[in-house]
């Protein structure tokens, strides 16, 4: 490419005479490109917010986990009572960053002390510094006959995880209490393991699971990971992430093409020029490549404006959410619809580039039609009415 066919495809782009219009329209297309390329980062960002990988912490964390009846007052409630040491919770990756009040230290043996999921506290009318009553599924028997075990507890804080299946079926005690309730001295019902790259677990899992079974000699344990316990909804993000890019797509699709509307009325516009150069001795495939110019400058100042948009907004995304949610007065994700209060978003690199390749791939099929138009340009029938 010649200086003069980037001179000359530059300066058309920036006209400020009496035909500044053109050089509005190209705003436009950028500005058209640029919304299409950072709407589909931030849904392809908030697909990815589902299954975003965690810090790399490792941990191996026992517990004792048991259904429960919870009561207060005439309110009742069923709940899994899991038994936690708050000094191995803090290593693992869970509920120990999600406390909105109270401290996993408060769960010290023999206090009897209990840390609700909000949800769950929200039903039983209860908060913290009240008292709650577990009822053990197993009785106790008698002569008699068989007497519910129950135990009263003092709520000692309160957790947030902002996913309703645990905010509403989850709470927590010291791992020797649990024991005394469900009557399990000197045994745990499980071990949760913490990895470093969470999308590796069912394999992981698997692996530890086996060797611990040999170790032990006691094979049987029973072995699951998130991706199963959640199996439907993140093969139901995975398809709707897959459907919205395609669906998304046509946004961008149709500000690209907007590029051919811009670039028809820049060669309309510059059919004089256009027979001029080629008087001075320009060949066809010198205009197409000064026409071609502005339509790849268009295209990649769009495309590149939007990934830094969509980024940024996608960075962010909780932050407004939570803003517009108290502007408004209003919840957009009801924790009992969606299972979750909080809309994440996590930016990968790999859908970033996808979608501004896609983007400029685009954009460069868009130039093709009117800087080929421009380059079967034919002087004296331009020049005829001059």
């Amino acid at each position: 490419m010649s200086a003069y066919e980037w001179l000359i495809g530059t300066r058309y782009l920036r006209s400020t005479h009496r035909r500044g219009f053109v050089s509005f329209v190209a705003l436009m297309s950028v500005c058209g490109l640029m919304l299409g390329v950072a709407t589909l980062i931030v849904v392809l960002s908030v697909m990815n917010g589902f299954v975003r990988r965690q810090s790399e912490v490792q941990a191996a964390v026992p517990y004792i986990e048991s259904q429960a009846m919870f009561a207060h007052g005439t309110a009742m409630a069923g709940a899994n009572v899991r038994g936690v040491l708050p000094e191995e919770e803090r290593t693992a990756t869970g509920l120990a960053q999600h406390l909105v009040s109270g401290h996993l230290d408060d769960l010290t043996a023999g206090s009897y002390a209990i840390i609700l999921g909000s949800a769950l506290a929200h039903e039983l009318h209860t908060g913290v510094g009240d008292t709650v009553v577990l009822i053990a599924p197993e009785g106790t028997a008698t002569p008699t006959g068989v007497v519910p075990r129950m135990r009263r507890f003092r709520v000692v804080g309160l957790f947030n995880s902002g996913m309703y299946e645990f905010d509403r079926g989850l709470a927590l005690v010291h791992l020797e209490d649990a024991a005394r309730l469900f009557r399990r001295s000197g045994e745990v019902t499980g071990l949760r393991l913490a990895f470093a790259d969470p999308l590796r677990a069912p394999i992981l899992v698997r692996e530890v699971a086996r060797r611990v079974s040999q170790q032990l000699g006691a094979p049987g344990f029973y072995v699951t990971d998130w991706t199963q316990n959640h199996a439907n909804f993140f093969r139901s993000i995975e398809i709707t992430k897959s459907m919205l890019f395609f669906i998304l797509l046509i946004l961008v699709a149709v500000a690209a093409f907007n590029i051919v509307a811009t670039l028809v009325m820049i060669v309309k516009e510059k059919q004089t020029d256009i027979a001029i150069l080629r008087t001075l001795g320009a060949a066809p495939r010198n205009v197409l490549l000064t026409f071609a110019v502005q339509g790849v400058l268009i295209g990649l100042a769009g495309t590149l404006a939007g990934a830094a948009l969509g980024t940024l907004l996608s960075d962010n995304l909780e932050t407004l959410v939570a803003g517009l949610e108290r502007l408004l007065g209003t919840q957009f994700l009801d924790a009992r619809v969606y299972y979750m209060s909080d809309l994440p978003a996590y930016v990968e690199l790999v859908d970033v580039l996808r979608v501004c390749t896609v983007a400029l791939v685009l954009c460069v099929l868009a130039t093709i039609y009117p800087a080929w138009r421009a380059a079967r340009t034919a002087p004296a029938e331009a020049l005829r009415h001059e």
